[in-house]
């Protein structure tokens, strides 16, 4: 074997051990370390020679003139600086080889030059029908549309954790160098020639970009967009999910109007001896159907901001939007426990006969707030047994927040005609309960009206409002789409959910006063 062939011979066991995930078997090691071991004797065969007499085989000593005008060089030097040319062209050619998805063996051990690979890669290319830019550029693209989406979000001032590398050169870029990089990289000119574009030329070629699938520049608008409604839709500060179950529907139709119930089993019967288990049909009862709808919005980028450089609409703009998808699930949560709607069994939510509402309305307080917990602990199921809800949370409008924290916390008070430093019954509850203030509440009541407060239940034990999505997906949605006649890049943002009080023996009321 030549040289060449027998570092191509390395290369392929090499690359063949990395493909498989694995060391070198010791079979490979050692057919290996056989090649490596002629390559390096390659460059010694002149070495006998000089242990004869010291003579450069070139015909004059090494390093001196050999009476031609040139100097002898050395055998050894020569042999090395050939496999390291040799080693650098397999490299190179087997990783022009993958970006182009051909094989690179047969380039390898003919001897082809670079230039003879790279010809065959851009025919290969053609003949595949795939653009070169796109597929030449492989993961480096890849990286480099992660990095302009992290130093968008950069530089409009959002908390990016672990940006991708090379976000922190880019986030001085404006849109504009911006549009220019991506187009440079997928083709449509060279940076010189798009420089050159005045900003509205800029705006009209990006436009044209909205209708290539492949183009870097909205697809990084786009991931950017994507990746900051749903940071900001997760820190908006809305309180309804704390309380509320989550729940995951497969469609827009309603759901199965009948259910099995935990406590719908029957008993357990004592079995004497020899005795016969007797057979039980779980009892069903009525549930309420539940079901989804679409929410959603519209916004786009116009050209006045394109050309005004206005980086803050990838980030602000959508984000208000997402924030707004959360503060309408949560306002119509709590507009439902304001507006006490019948439901499934066609009785309020709230109602006597539910035995979860406190009629007489007054403010939190010791006795108020007892009253409110065992109104959950005396629930029953459906079947008549007591189910012993556990309360968990205590809804209430802003302005009560402290009045609690004192009665939760405080470990004697002053009872009348039991005393001073008596024991605070509710003072064992301050680790259990979770008060929940909520300005909701405050707005929906309206200026000058008692506004109620709730006691919630652990949902372990008993539901009460279930807000379903879509197949469980929480975050809002979006798609860039083509509107006619707007004059710019056009995104729509929706979220399917629906809201349903599925159990009354989750939540009890206490009608209030004024604040």
């Amino acid at each position: 074997m030549t040289i060449q062939e027998m570092i191509a011979r390395q290369q392929a066991i090499v690359s063949g051990a990395r493909a498989a995930g694995r060391d070198l078997t010791a079979e490979e090691r050692a057919e290996f370390d056989g090649m490596q071991r002629q390559i390096d004797a390659a460059g010694n065969t002149a070495q006998g020679a000089e242990g004869q007499g010291g003579e450069d085989p070139t015909g004059g000593a090494r390093g001196m003139d050999n009476g031609n005008g040139q100097q002898g060089t050395d055998p050894t030097e020569a042999a090395r600086q050939a496999v390291a040319t040799e080693r650098q062209r397999v490299s190179d050619i087997t990783a022009l080889c993958r970006q182009a998805g051909m094989d690179p063996a047969e380039y390898i051990s003919n001897g082809a030059t670079m230039d003879t690979v790279r010809q065959a890669a851009v025919d290969h290319l053609l003949a595949h029908g795939a653009p070169v830019s796109s597929r030449m550029n492989g993961d480096e693209g890849d990286n480099f549309r992660k990095a302009a989406v992290d130093a968008m979000l950069l530089r409009a001032g959002v908390n990016v954790q672990n940006p991708a590398q090379g976000a922190e050169e880019m986030r001085g870029y404006s849109l504009r160098d911006l549009a220019i990089e991506c187009m440079a990289r997928d083709g449509v000119g060279t940076t010189t020639s798009l420089l050159r574009m005045s900003k509205d030329d800029l705006w009209n070629e990006a436009c044209r970009q909205f209708f290539n699938p492949t183009a870097a520049f909205p697809a990084i608008l786009d991931n950017a967009i994507r990746k900051n409604i749903v940071q900001l839709y997760h820190e908006v500060p809305t309180t309804f999910q704390i309380w509320t179950t989550k729940g995951s529907v497969t469609d827009f139709k309603p759901t199965k109007d009948h259910s099995y119930l935990a406590g719908g089993a029957g008993e357990f019967l004592r079995v004497g001896e020899n005795g016969e288990l007797k057979a039980d049909t779980p009892k069903t009862e009525l549930l309420p159907q539940r079901q989804i709808d679409t929410f959603g919005r519209q916004f786009s980028m116009t050209r006045q901001a394109f050309i005004n450089d206005d980086v803050g609409f990838i980030t602000e703009m959508p984000g208000l939007y997402a924030m707004s998808a959360k503060r309408t699930i949560n306002k119509q949560v709590y507009k439902i426990l304001i507006d006490n709607p019948a439901i499934f069994d066609g009785v309020s939510l709230f109602d006597n006969a539910h035995s979860n509402l406190i009629a007489n309305g007054d403010a939190p307080s010791i006795d108020t707030l007892q009253a409110a917990m065992l109104k959950l602990l005396h629930q029953k199921d459906p079947f008549g047994d007591s189910i012993m809800v556990e309360p968990k949370y205590v809804i209430v409008p802003v302005g009560y927040g402290f009045k609690l924290s004192q009665i939760l916390e405080t470990a004697q008070i002053d009872v009348t005609g039991i005393g001073s430093h008596t024991a605070n019954a509710l003072y064992q509850y301050r680790n259990k309960l979770q008060v929940i203030e909520e300005g909701a509440l405050n707005v929906l009541a309206g200026d000058g009206n008692a506004i109620p407060w709730f006691v919630a239940g652990d949902q372990r034990y008993a539901k009460s409002l279930q807000v379903d999505y879509l197949n469980g997906q929480e975050t809002p949605t979006i798609r860039r789409s083509e509107v006619p006649g707007r004059l710019g890049f056009v995104w729509d943002i929706w979220l399917d959910w629906g809201i349903t009080a599925v159990d009354f023996r989750g939540i009890t009321k206490n009608h209030g006063t004024t604040i």
